[in-house]
């Protein structure tokens, strides 16, 4: 007795007679899609004449309704009506006619049924006797045993290396069951591990080797572990194959995500490919992962030592009592962001567009970062990216990331460093603008993805990007704070100090002109002076004076620009 597989269902396909439908397209549909050779079609061809239907299996039952779908799919597209259906095959234990529990067990050339009784009073056992192997090729013929090489195909995905983390997750699922799983030696770094590689032998044989994990950060409290490579071996309804991750590696690129499968050649592997691929696909495209988080792409070191691809950015929620801003300004930014998102299904219904272009301007240290956090937290399953000047060179990696997570806000910061009057641009500079023009205007109509730019310098921004209606929708600016502002940023940035109405009236009073950043910057010099005079028990009048002084005349012109109070020195 043979090694034991799992218990399966078969199912057959039934083609029955029809007259009306054309012989060539039946031969046709049995040689494309059954895989017959021809003269199996034609005997097939010939049954259904005689006996008005033939039967094409039996097939595991995946295998079968995959083959039943493709075949509708055929006759509907050619406008036959030619009737296929699909049969479950009842099976019963052949020596003691049982018809539940059974399992399919190999005898010599010949599958029997036994139910589970008869299966332990055979002696049958109940796994496979796992071998050790040093080297990839031993493992692969051992799982393959039977088969030639030349038997076998390889069929190939690749994934955005900073989407392992979904990608993982439906490996997992998939093939959590598998016969066996490896680790690979990746001796040369810069190769890419394939299964013809895997198949070498002697001197440059793969060898096995510890699984190796990564941890990958993803915005959540304990990191997610990705496997660097893996050899899977697997069986399914009696057909065996293997699945190799690794990394697909190309100078000055991010690594991606390599899936290789190898089946036995035929239907049924085709069948099983496709599947496979269907759902690790779905993975990523639901990407479950990052889907309503604040992202940028990974730049710079990591400390921690943890592998990211994407940093997730942990920032604290903002009430809207908390962005101190005109009442005007809030408006329109409720309207134009807040409110157009809401309104986004209405909008595609009545034929127009759903994707957006906002510009927020005005003097550095104004609050334009602090209002993105503010929509970001305000825009309930929408995923934002924050694009510095810097990446702009990965422009069209955050666009991908844009429409696979959309909806989605794309907040590029600064964007006047690449977006200036063309005169004064080098070929580099243009490249990277032409770049940015041309992903707002490819965006689809229906798209949910917004735009958000910002600039210090709304004057020095290229016409093609500030005056075409399309690329950006409402200009929004960022003002000084007035006074009433300036008291609210005084209570909102100084909350933990023993501050009186007087005191913060003065403040406010003595830093018009002035950003929200002087603000933050003269609370904490408050702070820092009632600590040196009591202790921190009371801020008073001569605090704001210290403060002041320090601020935007003892330090001179150069230190009031660098804190955002040079308008104020200049009005002084």
């Amino acid at each position: 007795m043979n090694s034991m597989r799992g218990a399966t269902q078969q199912s057959q396909l039934i083609i029955h007679n029809d007259d009306d439908t054309p012989d060539q397209f039946v031969m046709d549909l049995l040689r494309q899609v059954f895989g017959k050779s021809e003269r199996e079609a034609r005997a097939l061809i010939t049954q259904i004449e005689q006996k008005e239907r033939a039967v094409c299996g039996p097939y595991p039952q995946s295998v079968a309704e995959v083959l039943f779908k493709s075949a509708q799919q055929s006759i509907g597209q050619a406008g036959h009506r030619l009737q296929v259906t699909l049969e479950v095959i009842e099976t019963a234990c052949e020596l003691c006619g049982k018809p539940e529990g059974q399992t399919d067990v190999r005898i010599g050339n010949r599958t029997v049924w036994l139910c589970s009784e008869c299966m332990r009073a055979a002696g049958e056992p109940s796994s496979e006797q796992e071998e050790d192997f040093d080297f990839a090729c031993d493992v692969l013929d051992w799982h393959f045993a039977g088969t030639s090489r030349s038997k076998l195909v390889t069929t190939i995905r690749q994934f955005p290396g900073h989407m392992r983390v979904d990608v993982q997750a439906a490996v997992d699922r998939l093939f959590g069951k598998a016969i066996r799983l490896f680790g690979l030696n990746e001796e040369q770094r810069y190769e890419t591990l394939s299964i013809s590689r895997l198949l070498k032998d002697g001197r440059y044989a793969v060898a096995i080797a510890p699984l190796q994990y990564s941890d990958v950060d993803v915005g959540e409290k304990s990191p997610v572990k990705c496997l660097d490579n893996g050899l899977w071996l697997c069986e399914q309804d009696h057909l065996r194959y293997a699945v190799l991750l690794s990394a697909h590696r190309e100078y000055s690129r991010e690594p991606g995500i390599r899936i290789e499968i190898l089946v036995p050649s035929g239907t049924a592997g085709a069948a099983l490919v496709q599947q496979c691929f269907r759902e690790l696909e779905e993975a990523v495209q639901a990407a479950r992962t990052y889907r309503g988080k604040i992202l940028s792409l990974d730049a710079d070191s990591d400390y921690r030592g943890r592998s990211r691809g994407i940093t997730v950015h942990r920032l604290p929620a903002v009430a809207r009592d908390e962005v101190i801003l005109p009442e005007q300004t809030l408006r329109l930014l409720d309207r134009n962001v807040l409110s157009f998102v809401n309104t986004r299904e209405q909008l595609r219904r009545l034929g127009q567009s759903t994707r957006k272009g906002i510009l927020l301007y005005g003097p550095p240290g104004t609050g334009k970062t602090h209002t993105i956090r503010y929509l970001a937290t305000h825009l309930p399953g929408h995923t934002t990216l924050i694009i510095t000047a810097e990446q702009i060179g990965l422009l069209g990696a955050y666009m991908g990331l844009a429409r696979l997570l959309q909806p989605s806000m794309v907040v590029i910061e600064d964007v006047d460093l690449i977006a200036r009057d063309r005169d004064d641009m080098g070929p580099c500079e243009e490249s990277m603008l032409n770049k940015l023009l041309n992903e707002m205007d490819g965006l689809k109509e229906d798209a949910d993805i917004l735009f958000v730019l910002t600039t210090n310098r709304p004057e020095d921004l290229e016409g093609a990007l500030a005056g075409r209606p399309g690329r950006i929708d409402q200009a929004i600016e960022v003002p000084l704070p007035d006074e009433t502002g300036r008291g609210k940023l005084a209570r909102l940035y100084g909350k933990g100090l023993p501050l009186v109405d007087a005191v913060v009236a003065e403040a406010a009073r003595r830093s018009e002109g002035t950003s929200c950043a002087f603000i933050k910057e003269l609370m904490r010099r408050l702070a820092q002076a009632s600590i040196a005079r009591d202790g921190g028990n009371s801020v008073v009048s001569a605090d704001i004076d210290e403060a002041l002084d320090d601020m935007l005349f003892s330090g001179g012109r150069l230190n009031a620009r660098l804190l955002g109070g040079a308008q104020a020195m200049a009005t002084g």
